[in-house]
């Protein structure tokens, strides 16, 4: 058997399959545009990911899975038109505030999901999917994204396929299957006949920086579900057990910046 054998495209959605958190509806998306809206706007994972980026002859940008306008609404004012895509209402409003707060009035909200019909999405010179590849089907999700881009494509996907905590879920005594790692990525636009660059982003887990106990009990949550009491006195006791530690929230996040030319190879 060589690479060519191998159907990289159904794997992904084996695994994926085979993953045991399920997708999260637009209601939950929406209720956490509400609460931390502002929040997912700022930090150091944007400011890596928009440093990366080039913008060099485009004037349109369409942000698959935009959320609030982590990233599309930084760049609207240095470029002609942005389309914001999103299955949460919640997040589309808020991206329609961040922009009007910003001064904005090119960022055009698309209430899509990666699985919907995209007839009428715009073809853009550049198309982004931040911290929103988990989909069931990555090689129909590649085609849609490299169908509506000129020039360039870019895409964060989890490193090891681990939200940085893996360690929370031995202590709750929960096993969580891994993602589909970054690979799959790669490979499937193998198959299509482009040549991706890989880039790694690395920052503190989503658990890290809580305030208190509580707060982080709040964040394990939002990941596993609802906790019962033993889990909630569980959590606690690490948490309060090594102060340092719970300050990190666990393991590490590492994303891989997928970047790409419709056309073949991203030069470097």
């Amino acid at each position: 058997m060589i690479i060519h054998d191998l159907d990289f495209a159904e794997m992904y959605r084996e695994h994926m399959r085979r993953s045991d958190r399920p997708e999260k509806p637009a209601s939950v998306w929406d209720e956490r545009a509400r609460s931390a809206g502002a929040k997912m706007m700022q930090g150091d994972y944007a400011k890596a990911f928009l440093a990366r980026m080039d913008l060099s002859g485009a004037a349109t940008l369409l942000d698959i899975g935009c959320g609030p306008g982590t990233i599309g609404v930084p760049l609207a004012g240095r470029l002609e038109a942005v389309y914001g895509l999103d299955y949460s209402p919640g997040m589309l409003e808020c991206l329609t505030d961040n922009a009007r707060a910003a001064g904005l009035d090119n960022v055009t909200p698309l209430l899509r999901s990666w699985t919907d019909d995209w007839e009428g999405v715009p073809v853009c010179d550049i198309a982004v999917a931040s911290r929103s590849s988990l989909v069931p089907d990555m090689a129909d999700a590649l085609h849609k994204m490299t169908s509506h881009a000129r020039l360039r494509c870019y895409m964060t996907h989890l490193v090891g396929g681990h939200f940085g905590d893996a360690a929370i879920a031995e202590l709750l005594g929960r096993q969580v299957r891994a993602f589909p790692d970054y690979v799959y990525i790669v490979n499937i636009l193998h198959g299509m006949g482009i040549h991706p660059r890989v880039d790694y982003l690395t920052f503190p887990g989503r658990l890290a920086g809580t305030r208190d106990a509580q707060e982080f009990i709040d964040k394990v949550a939002w990941s596993f579900g609802e906790l019962n009491a033993d889990e909630q006195a569980r959590l606690a006791e690490w948490y309060g057990a090594d102060p340092e530690r719970a300050r990190r929230g666990g393991g590490d996040i590492c994303w891989a910046l997928i970047s790409w030319e419709p056309a073949g190879t991203l030069a470097a």
